[in-house]
């Protein structure tokens, strides 16, 4: 067993902050490109239509909704597919986070995509965060999101005895085919052995913990 450390909320707020800004830049991008495909559309019909159709407050009105829900799509996409890959997004992986199930097990994109659902409720539709400020007064630091998927973020590197969440080393190891060695600093005296060909060393480490 291994103890992992809930993250904190301004830790979270970080990661959150770059995934944002990774998001709204493809966002735009997208935007651009169907702008442009648009009023391409447009200027080649006849220009008295098209200077209707640009004043045209209703149509306007319809396209906001249109580009909200657009957006909305794609962040759910995004989230939905680093938490279900790996537990990681971009910003998750810059800062050191994980999500993760409350008993500490991979999530599924079903809950990743639940999940992502769930910071609509934590956000009230992009408007008030009050889901998300809630993680910063919470035990396990879970916001409305993660209690709706039974979820918690946690930090990846081991925290010794630190407050957080016990997780079975094949569990979290089963993310990340990569092992290090034991790097815990306790160097015994050692021992007489037998002249024989000394077996491999486990990659494990002495202590036989893995850490992915």
């Amino acid at each position: 067993m291994t103890t992992y450390q809930f993250a904190g909320f301004w830790r979270r707020l970080v990661a959150y902050s770059i995934d944002g800004v990774i998001v709204g830049v493809v966002f735009i991008v997208l935007a651009i490109v169907a702008g442009l495909a648009y009023f391409s559309g447009v200027m080649s019909s006849d220009s008295q239509i098209w200077m209707a159709k640009l004043t045209n407050l209703e149509r306007f009105g319809s396209i906001g909704i249109v580009v909200s829900a657009l957006y909305a799509l794609l962040f759910i996409t995004y989230f939905t597919y680093f938490h279900g890959l790996n537990g990681r997004t971009p910003g998750k992986k810059l800062l050191g986070l994980q999500v993760v199930s409350a008993d500490g097990s991979p999530i599924s994109f079903g809950i990743a995509f639940l999940r992502s659902v769930g910071y609509l409720v934590s956000s009230l539709l992009f408007t008030v965060p009050l889901g998300y400020i809630w993680a910063a007064f919470d035990k396990k630091k879970q916001g409305w999101h993660d209690k709706i998927a039974g979820t918690v973020v946690i930090i990846r590197d081991p925290q010794g005895s630190a407050a957080g969440i016990f997780i079975p080393d094949s569990r979290i190891a089963a993310q990340s085919p990569v092992q290090f060695g034991d790097m815990s600093g306790n160097f015994s005296r050692p021992e007489v052995k037998k002249p024989e060909t000394p077996p491999p060393e486990d990659a494990a480490g002495a202590d036989g913990q893995k850490i992915p």
